[in-house]
């Protein structure tokens, strides 16, 4: 019996499953995400998973990593100070493509070299303006280097990182490493992303790997990429960028293993983000622009993901505009006032039974600030100073540690960092109080949403008569909201023209109204035309309404609730090399390689050698990765003008694919 182990650290949850022979989970465990240290939750997640299972560490053959961190690092800002050399490039150059938003302020410097379209030097290397920006010591974790048409001719930029490497030992990240395709400052933003990440990610991925030895686990450890392959530990430290989306990548491959699906959409709902993404003819789309994360677009190859504010912790909003009144949830995440109460109860329930006995409601009612341990507070003002002294190691309510308006603003820098968590009124407590879950403390969610449904609505009446009626309100808002993200979803998909954004055609009238079968001179009808696959643990809950609204099937997968861990753990590892051959002259046609352009008399000649060494290159990484029975597909995308009655070449692009499933280690 071979065991394969998967694990995925979500945004609320550690979830952790073990797999028999890659055909049958055999238990599952979730811990609370520890973000003071992700390694901690990840221990407790695999403890559990092994216990319930009743296995030694022996058994276990392969471990797997999904993780948002990179993702998470990108949106919130986080990250190692980083410096970019720009060769080639001119100072107003560095304003494309979010390069300078990449760069935070963080140095950069333009000097001259590169290379032309063809792969010839423009200008000789500045190594004399390179050497003294070194001496000077910028203070920085890594470097990314960046070349004009280094994909065509890399030799400047191995040169810098050559000499970054000897004279500071940082890690240093060259943009052609990164990706083969044109486009010098969005391949600069994906280096300095990638730079910014290494200290972060090698972190995360050896405190992995050493809660894994200390578990007694003596197996390889794999990460998941962007695109939902598999690539080991060691590439994954040294190309973090490569981990953006990793958790939700790993939920597709996951339901595609899951359900067999061949078509179909998934959606994906954590605490935080409902994540949405096409399977098509069986595999998950890739983003053909690459993946944008943090408002940054990258070259980095991953699945075409949908992401919105929507999960189980969204906050609920109340909406008091118009006579009827309702409520909205997201995009903010908070922690559900159930689970802050399971971990202080006294003093949570003292605060709410208070609210309960006055008079009006106050504004702050419900909401509790707590500040994580262990998260950097270096670069804070006096006010949320004064905040975070106040709040201390306790639980306490908005109301008692604010005092000012204008504490409110130093508050949501806190919360922006990091540093400090706010609790609300969430999905999740409502289905506490509709006995759809019983994990917290549904006593404090009931006297929660028993103060928000005091709240008046512009008619002047309470938002809900109780709070079980509440609790129907918001579960119903989110039914609505997850239709709506299907919905943005499938029009984006949809190969029509339909003149119109995704978003609009989502809330049009008429896609309202066949949705609702509408039935007067016109008979309206509307549906999504494929599958959905529910994914997350409250999915069998939430997602037979939203089926019902789409008039879709909807499949709920056995073992929904740890999708990304499976996910984590059944993919395959595979590698992509691409290269190119231009025509610089007729007649001549040059192979840009890492060595530098080389000519050939004949298109067929220079494509040949392309294709063999970007075989080379792709089996030795997928093998350096752990694959076994390697297999190859190779593609040719060649280009030709016509000329005189005659086809012409005048580039192509050779693309080599290997893959095969990770090794396991010998019980």
């Amino acid at each position: 019996m071979t065991l394969s182990l998967g694990v995925d650290t979500g945004g609320t949850y550690t979830d952790a499953v073990l797999i028999r022979d890659e055909r049958d989970v055999i238990a599952s465990a979730k811990a609370l995400t520890t973000r003071s240290d992700l390694a901690i939750g990840v221990g407790q997640a695999i403890r559990a998973v092994m216990e319930e299972a009743g296995v030694s560490a022996g058994q276990i053959g392969l471990a797997s990593l999904s993780t948002t961190l990179a993702t998470n690092a990108l949106v919130e800002g986080q990250g190692g100070r980083v410096a970019l050399i720009y060769i080639g490039f001119s100072q107003g150059d560095l304003d494309k493509h979010g390069l300078r938003e990449a760069l935070k302020g963080d140095p950069a410097l333009v000097i001259s070299g590169g290379h032309s379209h063809a792969g010839s030097e423009v200008a000789p290397l500045d190594v004399a303006a390179l050497e003294e920006f070194l001496a000077s010591g910028a203070g920085v974790s890594g470097y990314a280097v960046a070349a004009h048409f280094a994909t065509r001719n890399p030799a400047h930029e191995l040169e810098a990182a050559r000499i970054i490497a000897e004279r500071t030992g940082a890690p240093v990240t060259c943009s052609h490493q990164l990706s083969a395709k044109l486009n010098g400052p969005k391949r600069a933003v994906t280096a300095v992303l990638n730079a910014r990440l290494i200290g972060m990610i090698d972190r995360l991925i050896g405190r992995a790997q050493d809660t894994l030895a200390d578990l007694g686990i003596d197996a390889p450890m794999m990460v998941v990429r962007g695109d939902g392959a598999l690539m080991s530990a060691e590439q994954a430290r040294a190309r973090p960028i490569e981990t953006i989306l990793s958790g939700p990548a790993a939920s597709i491959v996951g339901a595609r293993w899951l359900t067999g699906v061949e078509n179909a959409l998934v959606s994906d709902i954590g605490g935080t983000t409902t994540d949405v993404a096409l399977i098509k003819d069986g595999r998950p789309k890739i983003d053909p622009a690459g993946a944008q994360v943090g408002g940054f677009r990258t070259m980095v190859e991953a699945v075409a993901m949908r992401t919105h504010g929507l999960g189980g912790d969204s906050q609920v909003h109340v909406v008091a505009e118009g006579l009827k009144g309702g409520v909205f949830l997201g995009p903010r995440r908070v922690l559900p006032v159930s689970l802050i109460a399971a971990e202080a109860g006294e003093a949570v329930h003292a605060v709410l039974d208070e609210q309960l006995r006055a008079a009006t409601v106050g504004e702050y009612d419900v909401r509790f600030a707590r500040m994580l341990p262990g998260v950097p507070t270096d670069g804070l003002g006096p006010r949320e100073t004064v905040l975070l002294d106040r709040l201390g190691t306790r639980v306490l309510p908005l109301s008692g540690l604010l005092r000012t308006r204008m504490e409110q603003g130093a508050l949501s820098r806190l919360i922006d960092r990091g540093i400090v968590q706010v609790s609300g009124i969430t999905p999740s407590d409502a289905s506490h109080v509709l006995g759809r879950l019983d994990v917290w403390d549904g006593e404090a969610a009931r006297k929660g949403l028993e103060l928000y449904a005091r709240k008046r609505t512009g008619s002047g009446e309470r938002l809900a008569g109780s709070p079980e009626a509440l609790a129907q309100m918001i579960i119903d808002q989110l039914t609505e909201q997850t239709a709506l993200t299907l919905l943005e979803a499938a029009f984006a998909e949809d190969d029509s023209d339909f003149g119109l954004p995704p978003e609009q055609l989502a809330r049009h009238i008429l896609t309202q109204k066949g949705l609702a079968g509408h039935r007067g001179l016109l008979m309206l009808d509307t549906a999504l035309n494929v599958e959905v696959v529910g994914l997350g643990a409250s999915a069998p809950s939430y997602y037979p309404a939203v089926g019902a609204r789409l008039h879709c099937g909807m499949i709920l997968p056995e073992h929904a609730g740890v999708a990304n861990a499976i996910g984590a753990v059944v993919g395959r590892v595979t590698f992509r090399k691409s290269g190119t051959v231009t025509a610089p002259a007729e007649g001549r046609y040059r192979v840009h390689l890492e060595e530098g352009p080389q000519d050939f008399g004949s298109a067929e000649a220079a494509l040949g050698l392309l294709e063999e060494v970007l075989r080379a290159e792709a089996q030795a990484e997928a093998r350096a990765a752990g694959a076994e029975d390697v297999r190859v597909i190779v593609s040719r995308d060649v280009r030709q003008v016509p000329v005189e009655g005659r086809e012409v070449f005048v580039e192509a692009t050779v693309t080599v694919e290997a893959s095969g499933r990770p090794r396991v280690a010998d019980e």
